[in-house]
């Protein structure tokens, strides 16, 4: 292999076989995998192959843009887009055969006029509010919102595919707002139902209602941060054996190493200053590359065969870590990743963080390469890993 450089490396037979493996969790529930925000940080276009490698009948992202990124790049699958705007022309979504998320009577006649200027029916869903109080028609718009979509479907302007919602405590499976959440969304398909729509899907679980409340899988299950790998609900899926594979390694190599001697301050304001004489290294990624500045002097990273303390101030372009003695210019230094060889995870620099693991993920990137492999496995990343 060449010399190392800092990079991000997803593993896309990790991808692949978490979709397969929530496919036997959802227990006959469609799989929805959710690939926006450029696959959650691990790339749009082949994270999607990926999970379409993996067996998911459905692909989904937030905006148009995302959507039309995946039809350019060949896929032709089922695929749902849900965050339009006033100013955007959807024409190009209902041409290429995306279903578009409506909202509001305003929102579908704004799908009607793509449908006029295309002369193709769109393939419609139909968002309701719950409890989420973010995107979805409010409880009080639900009758008219399905009245007039039946009336556009029977006069062919589109035949409406879906009817969801979105959970907000799922990953909480005590809080009281699931059990409330699911009975709305029951009694806004009774609504749909009276409006004589007969959606293809109806889908109200995230990954953490997928893992943790099966009454709320329905036809279909919306999975993002899981398909990564990534706990949808840590502290309480300890006891179901998922057994997800976190796909993705952030790496770099030292940059230089150098000793310190009691009293010498590390960064930035001098947030950290050696108590004893310690080797450092220079790790060349930062915030500029989308390491959280928050994890100063809290998060670790893997070097020398252990993990080491991160020390000092994330900067723009650099941070310090502390090495062993043995450590030189070109070792490498994992940031996180699956976690197999002991290293740390994003969990762990979420943790670190006080946030969650989905931005740790999604923020990385910047001057980042991305490397894609498939492995075949756990036991096969660990090898290659220690071959690098």
């Amino acid at each position: 292999m060449s010399p190392l450089r800092p990079e991000i490396v997803v593993d896309d037979g990790a991808l692949a076989r978490n979709v397969a493996r929530l496919t036997e969790v959802a227990q006959g529930a469609a799989l929805i995998a959710v690939v926006k925000a450029d696959g959650y940080g691990h790339g749009l276009v082949p994270a999607a192959g990926a999970m379409r490698a993996g067996g998911a009948p459905w692909l989904a992202t937030a905006t148009p843009a995302e959507a039309l990124a995946l039809r350019a790049a060949g896929d032709e699958g089922p695929l749902l887009c849900w965050l339009t705007v006033p100013a955007d022309d959807l024409a190009p979504v209902v041409a290429a055969g995306v279903d578009v998320t409506a909202y509001s009577l305003a929102e579908l006649a704004q799908v009607a006029d793509a449908v006029t200027r295309t002369g193709r029916p769109a393939r419609l869903q139909l968002k309701v509010d719950t409890g989420l109080s973010r995107g979805g028609a409010a409880r009080e718009q639900w009758r008219g919102l399905f009245a007039e979509a039946a009336r556009g479907e029977a006069e062919g302007r589109w035949r409406v595919t879906g009817v969801w919602s979105h959970l907000a405590c799922a990953d909480d499976p005590a809080h009281p707002a699931n059990d409330a959440q699911e009975q709305a969304f029951r009694e806004a398909l009774e609504a749909a139902d009276a409006a004589g729509l007969e959606p293809e899907v109806r889908h109200l679980a995230n990954s953490a209602g997928t893992v943790l409340r099966p009454s709320a899988r329905f036809d279909a299950v919306r999975c993002g941060i899981a398909t990564y790998g990534l706990d949808p609900a840590p502290g309480h899926t300890d006891d179901l054996g998922l057994d997800l594979e976190p796909a993705m390694t952030v790496r770099a190599p030292l940059a230089l190493v150098k000793r310190l001697e009691p009293g010498d301050g590390v960064s930035y304001g001098h947030t950290f200053t050696a108590d004893r004489p310690m080797t450092v290294g220079l790790v060349p990624v930062g915030y500029g590359d989308g390491l959280p500045r928050h994890a100063s002097n809290r998060a670790q990273v893997w070097v020398g065969g252990r993990r080491r303390p991160l020390l000092g101030r994330v900067c723009m372009d650099q941070v310090v870590v502390e090495v062993g003695d043995g450590a030189a210019p070109g070792d490498e230094v994992v940031l996180f990743g699956p976690g197999d060889r002991g290293e740390p995870t994003a969990q762990d620099w979420a943790e670190a963080c006080e946030t969650i693991n989905y931005e740790i993920v999604t923020r990385i990137g910047g001057r980042l390469p991305r490397r894609h492999v498939t492995t075949s496995g756990r036991s096969d990343r660990v090898v290659a890993e220690a071959v690098r």
